[in-house]
């Protein structure tokens, strides 16, 4: 494992064979905010020698530390070069999950059923140990129970394969709880998430052995959760050379490097890289008719770009067939990512809209009103400022010192951070550098801004699918 070009360390070496699996763990810092590379070397051991040199290299792999990160739990499957390998990574000892049930047994004489699960882990001698126990949810067939985390070792011992048994129970206020039913699986099989093979058949062996037409007293399953951020990105205006917009065939323009920074970084915490992409302020063909919120890639039926290269292109593509146009108003696109994200407030999904501007904006009251409606809902909007413009008004969104208010009412949370540009401009003109300060500081804000937003709500932590035995990932989406 090979960070900024100096060794980290050195897995164990497994001996013959073709598919290893190892165990050594790997504790490195992680920040959300900078964009991490790490390469992984694979080599065949020959010698006893410690000299890397003295071994044969086999390929080698490239991610960020986010990309591992976005996976979550289970493994992250990458590519190596010459020939063509799977690596997995074990990334952390903390499993978190949620399940629910679907058309339980009715135990209650006067209602339904009070179901819980407990969880036992199986010992080498056949014996079960309790390991886990959910809350009680009363009065229902169709429970969905709290996410919860628990140590990998608790669950299984560190064997993914060892049988997990899961019994379901109605709770009963004497402490005589009635059995429902029961199942087994293992840690590698729950840890592929949602899917049609990750629904159990809860089963009573009396009534199995009583009852011909028996089926089941009904199943247990993963619910669909997602927590993601969901970044937009927002037009300006062009014209010449001098343009902030200017496309140059030398280097990226102030609203690219602002993108390509805070997207590269933003990207690893999606899983199908399908961002919409958004611009506003312009007359559109073939009216010209005036828009506040016009997708980028010209297709209001489907605005989603291909990676940030894609949004890049749909950019400069706009550039070419759309006549940028004032006022410059920000509430409609602030509202649109908030008709969004007021349909998920259960914690699954979290929402992040980036808007890259010239500091002109033409609706503040209604953009203040957008703010403090947004505040209570599952997102943030940052605010990065291009060119010499005086951003006054940016600064009297962002509510570090004072929150933003609106016909008396303030903004229940800090969800905006604004940076100008021209603060993290490298003064030899290195762009990359550029680039990698504001991502870091424009960023920097968002893990807390998440958590306050669940703490408000009173949510629990809540994971994305564990990735399957299969080099894909999780459905997180982040969208620019």
């Amino acid at each position: 494992l090979v960070s900024h070009a100096a060794l980290f360390g050195r897995t164990e070496v497994i001996e013959n064979t073709l598919n290893p699996d190892f165990v050594r763990k790997f504790v490195l810092d992680f920040f959300f905010e900078e964009k991490q590379n790490l390469r992984f070397d694979v080599y065949n051991v020959d010698t006893r020698s410690s000299n890397i040199s003295k071994h044969d290299f086999l390929g080698q792999t490239f991610c960020t530390l986010g990309e591992i990160i976005g996976d979550f739990l289970g493994s992250a499957g990458m590519k190596l070069w010459s020939p063509t390998l799977s690596m997995r990574l074990s990334l952390q000892d903390i499993a978190t999950m949620q399940l629910c049930a679907n058309k339980l047994d009715k135990k209650d004489f006067f209602g339904k059923s009070d179901p819980f699960l407990v969880f036992y882990r199986s010992n080498e001698d056949g014996t079960f140990t309790i390991c886990h126990k959910t809350e009680v949810i009363k009065n229902t067939l169709n429970p969905v129970w709290q996410p919860f985390t628990i140590p990998v070792r608790a669950l299984c011992n560190g064997d993914y394969d060892r049988t997990v048994k899961i019994d379901v129970y109605d709770w009963d206020r004497d402490g005589s709880h009635d059995f429902i039913g029961e199942f087994t699986t293992s840690y590698r099989e729950l840890s592929r998430g949602q899917s049609q093979f990750n629904v159990y058949e809860v089963l009573n062996p009396k009534k199995k052995g009583k009852k011909k037409k028996y089926v089941n007293s009904g199943t247990v399953s993963h619910t669909k959760i997602r927590c993601v951020p969901n970044p937009s990105l927002i037009l300006g205006n062009p014209a010449q050379p001098t343009s902030l917009h200017y496309m140059s065939p030398y280097q990226m323009n102030t609203y690219a490097m602002a993108l390509k920074a805070v997207g590269e970084i933003i990207q690893d915490y999606d899983s199908d890289k399908l961002f919409p992409a958004y611009g506003f302020g312009a007359k559109l063909p073939p009216d010209g008719k005036i828009s506040h919120a016009f997708p980028l890639n010209g297709n209001s039926e489907d605005p989603n770009c291909v990676g940030i290269e894609g949004v890049l292109e749909a950019y400069f593509q706009s550039l070419r067939t759309v006549q940028l146009y004032g006022p410059t108003n920000f509430a409609p696109v602030i509202n649109q990512v908030a008709r969004s994200a007021q349909d998920i407030t259960d914690g699954s999904q979290y929402f992040v809209l980036l808007m890259i501007t010239d500091g002109v904006i033409s609706d503040m009251v209604q953009t203040k009103e957008a703010v403090v409606n947004a505040s209570a809902l599952p997102m943030s909007i940052i605010i990065v400022g291009v060119g010499p413009a005086e951003f006054d008004a940016m600064e009297e969104l962002d509510g570090d010192d004072v929150r933003v208010s609106s016909r008396g009412r303030f903004a229940e949370r800090d969800i905006v951070q604004f940076v100008p540009f021209r603060d993290y401009i490298d003064r030899s003109g290195n762009q990359v550098l550029s680039m990698a300060r504001l991502a870091k500081d424009v960023l920097a804000e968002i893990p807390d801004q998440l958590l306050s937003f669940m703490k408000s709500k009173g949510i629990d932590p809540r994971p994305a699918p564990p990735a399957s035995g299969t080099p894909s990932k999780p459905p997180l989406n982040t969208r620019i």
